[in-house]
């Protein structure tokens, strides 16, 4: 018996101290994934003011406001969001330098950017944060008011037939592309560096038509100063509920989307990656959040994760085989 006693005592302390030195070792692990535990930047790839900063910021304020963290917005414009996507990825890979994304920028530019410096690989979708049709606008001096009567005119009118859109390889250009691909017109192309100074021309009527962001040209169609001829969604907008959707008018193919999202480095631990797509996706299901962008234009999807990864992919099909149609290139 004392044998036995002895020889049992030292295996239970040894299992009892290999419990609590495992117990001990998981509390450090544990400790350092908790996000955010710095301050996060959320890099924007466009100018201070335009659609994509502002998503971002009102992102950067709510996720403050639900974590307790301080979240900072910085603008890296230059090459359609090449350049931010390259800080971003560059970065350290530990959930605190997270890049605002858009559409354009993440299914489209992989098509057009032969030397692209960064893949989409890089990077983990985490959510889809705001959706919007486009919608195709004419100067008021057009007198169609109905996509037929539109390419009547601009066929009665070659010697104006030209179209803006917001930036070459964006879905503003490569929808125009095919609208005068189907509708049989030889369409110009005049290219902007953003909304902006679009929606200027077409007001101006240096430039009598073009699809834009619908956010963009909201007031300007409610003055009367634009006129709206299709939206680009598959359903009309709530936003311009009299105006009729491409599909309706015989082209559901060219349906589309615009939307900014959130990605991060594909690098990020999964706990980091974990907890950055639960408190984004809490900022979505946000009714004052959600509220301040609908008050902008703006629809708030509640896509994340994998979903959000699956629309990707299909898109970049999508586009890829537009951006081969049309032979556009765009140098880094």
């Amino acid at each position: 018996m004392p044998i036995s006693t002895f020889s049992l005592l030292p295996s239970r302390l040894a299992s009892t101290a290999l419990l609590g030195l495992a117990a001990a070792c998981a509390v450090p692990p544990a400790l350092a994934q908790a996000w955010p535990s710095k301050t996060v930047t959320l890099v924007v790839g466009t100018p201070p003011g335009g659609s994509v900063d502002v998503y971002g910021r009102a992102l950067a304020d709510q996720l403050a406001k639900q974590t307790g963290g301080t979240f900072i917005v910085e603008n890296r414009a230059g090459a359609n969001g090449n350049l931010s996507a390259e800080h971003v990825r560059n970065a350290a890979a530990d959930g605190h330098t997270l890049w605002v994304s858009t559409q354009a920028m993440f299914t489209i530019n992989p098509s057009v950017y032969p030397a692209m410096r960064w893949q989409q690989a890089d990077f983990k979708p985490i959510a889809k944060g705001i959706e919007s049709p486009l919608v195709l606008v004419t100067h008021p001096s057009v007198p169609a008011k109905t996509l037929p009567e539109l390419a009547k005119w601009i066929a009665a009118h070659p010697g104006k037939a030209a179209y803006a859109s917001f930036s070459p390889g964006t879905p503003s250009h490569f929808l125009g592309f095919q609208l005068s691909e189907r509708l049989k017109l030889n369409m110009v192309h005049v290219p902007y560096k953003g909304s902006a100074p679009q929606i200027a021309d077409l007001l101006g009527g240096q430039v009598l038509l073009g699809f834009t962001q619908l956010q963009a040209a909201l007031p300007q169609v409610q003055a009367g100063k634009l006129n709206a001829i299709v939206v680009t969604s598959k359903e009309r907008t709530r936003f311009m509920p009299e105006v009729p959707t491409l599909a309706e008018v015989g082209y559901p193919d060219l349906s589309s989307t615009v939307w900014f999202g959130l990605m991060a480095p594909s690098a990020t631990p999964k706990a980091a990656l974990d907890q950055i797509q639960a408190a984004t996706v809490k900022a979505q299901a946000n009714a004052d959040y959600s509220a301040k962008l609908v008050a902008q234009g703006f629809d708030v999807p509640q896509e994340s994760g994998e979903a959000f990864a699956a629309t990707i992919s299909l898109e970049t099909a999508r586009w890829g085989q537009v951006v081969k149609a049309t032979g556009f290139r765009a140098d880094n």
